[in-house]
């Protein structure tokens, strides 16, 4: 079978009047590629999802079943750990099958949950990760703090 054919200006100097002859045929695969590049994406846009408030208990079965129906799914992680569990990472093939799965899941309900899909941002996770490691930092100088002043109290105790 023949690919439909549609016509196409090759562009000539704007003040240049453009003869017939300088249409070309271009198949629309050639328009759907054109397309698919002109149509801008956000710049958040990923290939890897974060999905949070999954049910405990959903398998990536289930996850393969519900994301594969917007494009090939390369990978499914889901969080087993207490603080990561209810959450999972989908990595799909095609950013537009990622974009697709965004659009129609955040809010999807699963078990009466209702997910929430996000483009996993690392410079995100990474501030987050800092945060906590900072936190922990501070924690352990007040610790440290503690046991000085302790120690301090314990020694003027003592020459008293």
């Amino acid at each position: 079978a023949i690919p439909p054919l549609v016509p196409q200006l090759i562009p000539a100097h704007p003040f240049e009047p453009r003869p017939i002859s300088t249409y070309r045929y271009a198949t629309m695969a050639d328009v759907a590629t054109r397309k698919a590049a002109s149509s801008r994406l956000p710049p958040e846009v990923n290939r890897i999802l974060y999905v949070r408030n999954l049910p405990f208990k959903i398998t990536a079965e289930e996850l393969y079943d519900i994301f594969g129906k917007y494009g090939a799914v390369y990978q499914i992680r889901i969080g087993d750990r207490r603080d990561t569990r209810g959450t999972a990472f989908v990595v799909y093939e095609d950013i537009y099958d990622a974009k697709a799965a965004v659009d129609h899941l955040s809010g999807f309900n699963v078990g009466g949950r209702y997910l929430v899909v996000l483009y996993y941002q690392p410079a995100k996770f990474e501030r987050r990760q800092d945060a906590e490691d900072k936190q922990k930092e501070l924690e352990e100088l007040r610790r440290q703090v503690k046991v000085k002043k302790a120690a301090i109290a314990a020694a003027d105790g003592q020459q008293e």
